[in-house]
């Protein structure tokens, strides 16, 4: 696969040409598919999904475990990563999205549960400076219209020595695995998705996406530029999911 020339400053869908029209194109598109995302989440990762959060969890216990502690999950979509975030934590959980119809669903599933959720956009949340001990998103990064912005928004939001978690997809390097990979995501995913969803545009933007994001490193680098420090990440599942941990000083 050849390599893009610049990485670029946001997500591009389809037909796009600002970064307005692309934050609502995506809003559009996840306002669609909302009925069947948690179906064709767990389907199309073969549950793996519910593994990768998990590894979130463990690796953010520590917080989790600190009744003072305040935890934002940005794009918290349906909110999973919210409620395993959540699950048996002493911290304050709260989840934002800017889909009201993932939002529905996140409130339904949390019933009188743990997390709080809020309509918000992940580049212009509504809280002060310096508010949480840490930001996670899943799977919602890459979607930003502006990737630069959002690690600067969550920056903002940190407290000093807060911690930032971005589990995200990524382009697994060449080979028969890689290759594998890239076939079941740009010619079988967006079949099933789209079969399922009845929105096939939607899981062809899936793949497109992901070839078009940063790889690992190349994230790692944006934080670091963004004022991060340090940043760690770790790989997963043939290298195709990437769960990145830094600090703001």
């Amino acid at each position: 696969m050849a390599e893009p020339a610049t990485r670029p400053k946001g997500t591009q869908p389809e037909g796009a040409k600002s970064e307005l029209e692309a934050s609502q194109r995506v809003r559009e598109m996840f306002t669609r598919i909302a009925p069947r995302y948690d179906l064709l989440n767990h389907l199309l990762s073969a549950q793996m999904d519910r593994l990768w959060r998990a590894r979130v969890v463990k690796e953010m216990k520590v917080i989790l475990d600190r009744p003072e502690a305040w935890v934002l999950d940005v794009c918290c979509g349906t909110g999973d990563l919210a409620l395993a975030l959540g699950r048996n934590a002493k911290a304050h959980i709260l989840g934002a999205d800017f889909s009201h119809p993932m939002l529905v669903r996140a409130r339904a599933k949390n019933g009188p549960g743990p997390c709080v959720f809020l309509e918000a956009d992940a580049l212009c949340l509504p809280f002060a400076a310096g508010s949480f001990d840490l930001i996670t998103t899943a799977f919602g990064f890459r979607n930003l219209a502006n990737y630069e912005e959002g690690l600067g928004e969550m920056f903002r939001l940190l407290k000093r020595g807060g911690t930032l978690g971005i589990l995200e997809f990524a382009e697994p390097p060449p080979g028969i695995l890689g290759d594998m990979y890239r076939f079941y995501t740009q010619k079988v995913l967006p079949k099933i998705g789209g079969l399922i969803s009845g929105d096939s545009a939607a899981y062809e933007y899936l793949p497109k996406s992901v070839a078009r994001f940063f790889r690992p490193e190349e994230l790692a680098s944006l934080m670091e530029r963004a004022g991060y420090q340090p940043v760690r990440y770790h790989l997963m599942t043939l290298g195709s999911v990437a769960l990145h941990i830094a600090t703001r000083p």
